[in-house]
């Protein structure tokens, strides 16, 4: 009778003794275990998210509404986003419209306040380059850091591996590069003296 009860009590004790080790010691480690298998995994699914590129037709306008009325606004002004790589046409405080562009790859485009000046042209090709383009203004050092198309070959033929770049990375020489159409509004629309700002953000 005594090693009955001897014999209960051991596997009394070990049963308690497996049940506190269960308990406080294999629950939270494998809880602990999951937790970091979650996360990784989640990780996982944040690391391959794939956003979807952006298609920019490099030949038409930016956006599908009509352009703003420069004479209509207020405080007209240009903020060009290096990492944006838009232009957002402002008033004061208030986004009229968003162009793509390609700023200067290298941090060629020096950021700043300019002014529109008074230089502006249909086209022009840089021989040094091998690159023009055309609908040029001039926003810095008088005709040297220009707003203007995507770029052309000694030919006037547009360069689709430059054109096709735009509102993606910078890739000018320090120029902003716009669409066709965009540059050929800023062309024939933007004022003479309108502020421009240039920015990393």
């Amino acid at each position: 009778m005594k090693r009955l009860l001897k014999f209960l009590m051991v596997i009394f004790v070990l049963g308690m003794a497996a049940f506190f080790i269960n308990r406080f010691l294999v629950q939270p480690h494998q809880a602990k275990v999951l937790q970091q298998q979650t996360e990784k995994l989640s990780q996982t699914k944040n690391t391959k998210k794939v956003t979807k590129p952006i298609n920019v037709n490099w030949h038409k306008s930016s956006q599908k509404k009509a352009y703003p009325n420069f004479e209509s606004m207020e405080n007209p002004w240009f903020k060009v986003s290096i990492k944006d790589q838009r232009v957002y046409v402002m008033d004061g405080s208030e986004l009229k419209y968003t162009m793509y562009c390609s700023t200067g790859k290298g941090k060629s485009t020096p950021t700043g306040t300019y002014t529109i000046q008074s230089e502006r042209g249909d086209s022009f090709y840089n021989q040094q380059s091998g690159e023009g383009a055309n609908y040029w203004v001039s926003w810095k050092d008088h005709g040297v850091y220009l707003f203007h198309s995507v770029p052309v070959d000694k030919n006037g033929n547009y360069i689709k591996s430059e054109a096709d770049r735009l509102g993606k990375e910078a890739n000018s020489h320090g120029c902003v590069r716009l669409t066709i159409a965009d540059a050929k509004w800023v062309y024939e629309n933007v004022p003479y003296g309108m502020k421009v700002v240039i920015t990393n953000s």
